[in-house]
């Protein structure tokens, strides 16, 4: 078996609660906002990082609140596990401002309470959108 795929992600979230979902070129699956950690940098750097990379976001990885995490099959390499820590941005983004940059093709922002999409990454259906539900 392959080892798993170690990424950070983040949850951005819209003034209207809808979260920020993002798909990589050349893959079908949206997913958060993340990646993998470069060597020695810890996962909120990582997460930090890449979030200004793939989508201009600049928040230190200080103020990144760790939701959790989770091991989930990998979106977009078959057979593959991926080890997801996963944190929350602070506060809420205005979603006219949020753009695509580095690898990613394409933003969708969703609601986070409402039925799955199919092309979802399992992290998110798996993990993440059913935490979300859990929250206040």
């Amino acid at each position: 078996m392959e080892a798993r795929i170690v990424v950070s992600a983040v949850c951005i979230f819209a003034p209207d609660g809808r979260l920020l979902t993002v798909r990589k070129r050349g893959t079908d699956r949206f997913m958060h906002p993340g990646g993998k950690p470069e060597p020695g940098e810890s996962a909120a750097h990582a997460a930090s990082r890449e979030l200004e990379e793939e989508v201009g976001i600049v928040v230190g990885p200080e103020a990144l609140e760790p939701l959790g995490a989770w091991i989930a099959r990998a979106a977009n390499e078959a057979g593959r596990d991926i080890e997801a820590t996963v944190f929350a941005a602070p506060g809420t983004y205005d979603p006219a401002a949020v753009h695509a940059a580095a690898e990613i093709a394409e933003l969708r922002w969703i609601d986070p309470a409402a039925q799955p999409d199919v092309d979802l990454a399992p992290l998110l259906t798996d993990h993440i959108l059913p935490l979300l539900a859990r929250r206040p």
